[in-house]
């Protein structure tokens, strides 16, 4: 497994690019990242529910949601299904605000490509775009995205579930 970022050549700070080499097929990585994401997603800290995050959950089709579920039964949305093409490409709405919490006038962007990479390995590739609608707060939340809470880290956490899916 390995990540990598972009250069500073394609640098945009309105976006954050990841990129993970998965030791997977891609039908295989697909579905680990869209039907199996409770499994990888740091839900014990990366939620905005007020219960005990136990499942996050993309629902497969255009206009789906995009949530994570509580202990209690509660949802809480992130976002939603802009595109579904299985098993090449996912286009979410990532509606969580500069304060953690949904907002479904946000409407920045997560774009995930899942390009083949041989017989067993699949190069997924992460763009969170439109950052420029956290308005002052852009550079903030590049940051966070880019390095602190960093899909670098996630897409870590998710190649190791495929792996052994």
């Amino acid at each position: 497994m390995e990540t990598e970022g972009i250069g500073v050549a394609g640098f945009d700070p309105n976006s954050v690019r990841k990129v993970v080499s998965v030791q997977a097929p891609q039908a295989i990585a697909w579905r680990v990242f869209t039907e199996k994401m409770g499994a990888w997603w740091p839900l014990a800290y990366y939620k905005i529910g007020k219960a005990n995050a136990v499942d996050a959950v993309i629902e497969p089709h255009v206009g789906g949601r995009w949530y994570e579920r509580g202990d209690d039964g509660s949802m809480c949305q992130w976002g939603s299904v802009l595109a579904w093409e299985p098993h090449s490409r996912l286009v979410l709405s990532w509606d969580i605000n500069a304060d953690w919490q949904y907002d479904p006038t946000l409407n920045t962007e997560i774009e995930v490509r899942f390009n083949v990479d041989g017989a067993d390995r699949t190069r997924v590739e992460l763009e969170h775009r439109h950052l420029d609608r956290y308005g002052a707060r852009r550079d903030e939340m590049r940051r966070i995205y880019d390095t602190e809470g960093d899909w670098g880290k996630i897409l870590e956490m998710f190649a190791r579930v495929a792996i052994d899916a």
